[in-house]
């Protein structure tokens, strides 16, 4: 408008400039629109403004692991050996067997003689003038199971003593007043002349051991004899307590 009101205004000198001047106002028209249409596309700040865009890039997953290898053939079960003994028969002295190795030195064996007097089948540490069947540790003249002086006790092919003087017992007065009677059993060990040497109760009646025991140690037996000695002896005896 602003240019239609300058070509207006401009003055009229002839007809020959007219298209010239129309001219003109129309190419400054079209400048003057296209730069109003223009302007607003070249301008940055109405643009839309497009995000930036990320991108990661991550690496490929890795393949997958091989499959295991399969397990291995299980072997057979070993069967167990049968050992067999093999009995080995004890060396027989009677025959010559040679050594695995032979000794460098050999050493004398020496021969035990004896004693003058011994008799075959004898033991070591045997004495001389000893028996055959003794045993270590025996006297010349000993009894088979003790000694000369260890009693034996009565039974089997060892007859009891037979009594050869007797002593009655004294009925003490406080058993007779309390009318107390019975059988006291008494051991009783004679030596090597059937005299008592030691007495000890079996079964007691208290008011009358004291009276059996004192009685019982004055008896005489004849001797024991055991293989031709006499010997001492262990047996049972019976003292009666009876009132009358």
């Amino acid at each position: 408008m602003f240019v239609e009101s300058m070509i207006d205004s401009a003055p009229k000198h002839g007809g020959s400039r007219r298209p010239a001047t129309f001219t003109i106002a129309v190419v400054a028209h079209i400048v003057i629109i296209g730069s109003i249409a223009v302007i607003p596309l070249l301008s940055n700040t109405n643009l839309p403004t497009v995000g930036a865009i990320s991108a990661f890039l991550t690496a490929p997953p890795p393949p997958p692991p091989p499959p295991p290898p399969p397990p291995p053939p299980k072997a057979a079960a070993a069967k167990p050996v049968e050992v067999k003994k093999v009995d080995t028969p004890p060396p027989d002295p009677s025959k010559f067997v040679a050594p695995v190795e032979i000794p460098k030195e050999i050493e004398e064996e020496q021969i035990d003689l004896g004693i003058e007097g011994g008799v075959e089948g004898g033991v070591e540490g045997g004495v001389v003038g000893g028996v055959i069947g003794g045993v270590v540790g025996g006297v010349v003249g000993g009894v088979v199971g003790g000694d000369a002086t260890s009693p034996i006790r009565v039974g089997g092919d060892i007859k009891p003593p037979k009594l050869i003087k007797k002593v009655e017992p004294r009925y003490p007065a406080i058993a007779a007043a309390a009318r107390v009677q019975g059988v006291v059993i008494l051991e009783a060990t004679t030596d090597t002349n059937g005299r008592v040497t030691d007495v000890r109760v079996l079964k007691s009646i208290p008011l009358l051991d004291a009276a059996a025991i004192e009685a019982v140690r004055q008896w005489v037996y004849t001797p024991v004899y055991l293989n031709g000695r006499p010997q001492p002896v262990i047996f049972t005896v019976t003292v009666n307590f009876q009132l009358r």
